[in-house]
């Protein structure tokens, strides 16, 4: 019974020994890890346009301000679903007083009137959509910017992630190969992709005598990958 117990106690030291020694090999091993950040583009046509646009008066009483503004903005408004534009909504709608200043003194010499919307459509429609709606009656026109459509910003996406992902494997190999080492697996990834914001263009209504010329460009859809490689 004895040497029984000795044995086992024995066989016990022994094993927490060689535990204790693996250790710290499993864990100098797991330090040895390459972490690299792959970078993927992809071009994509911007084929529509997403406008705000406005009508602003000014007149002496609140009753002639807004009913001016919503004689024009109805015209407008008109003009807009003709050309069946999408996501037609209102996004500005006021009226405020107008002061002057004078010797000190605040004036009421009026009110002013606004009231905005903004839509989608086709970017080679806004150039001739906008002098349509200059001519019935807007008098602003506050922003311009130029996207795509979903679908293809998500198969554009999908591009820029493969690209970084071979970017980052590409930075990893050269790496690995001037020190002579070999890769051995892939131990995370981290993505990180985004939609590129609208291409914006500001500018105020002119009067136009030609078509108003309108040039969307292209957007680039942009990814990083970070890749953390054990050799």
């Amino acid at each position: 019974m004895n040497n029984t117990l000795t044995k086992l106690y024995a066989l016990s030291l022994s094993t927490l020994f060689w535990g204790s020694v693996a250790l710290p090999t499993m864990a100098q091993e797991a330090l040895r890890t390459l972490t690299v950040t792959g970078r993927g583009t992809e071009a994509v046509t911007a084929t529509l346009a997403q406008v705000t646009l406005g009508v602003e008066v000014r007149g002496r009483t609140a009753q002639e301000v807004q009913q001016e503004v919503a004689r024009k903005a109805n015209a407008v408004l008109v003009v807009l679903r003709g050309r069946e534009v999408s996501q037609l909504q209102t996004t500005g709608l006021s009226l405020t007083p107008d002061y002057q200043f004078s010797n000190n003194q605040r004036l009421l010499v009026g009110y002013i009137g606004r009231n905005t919307v903004s839509f989608r459509l086709p970017s080679d429609r806004v150039g001739a959509l906008l002098d349509a709606a200059v001519q019935a009656g807007a008098t602003t026109i506050d922003s311009i910017s130029f996207t795509a459509p979903e679908t293809t910003l998500a198969a554009a996406q999908r591009t820029a992630l493969q690209r970084a992902t071979q970017d980052a494997q590409s930075q990893a190999q050269a790496v690995l190969s001037a020190l002579n080492l070999q890769p051995r697996q892939v131990v995370s990834i981290q993505i990180n992709q985004a939609t590129p914001p609208p291409s914006p263009v500001r500018f105020a209504a002119p009067a136009m005598a030609d078509s108003t010329p309108v040039v969307a460009g292209e957007l680039e859809v942009a990814a990083t990958v970070t890749l953390q490689i054990s050799y």
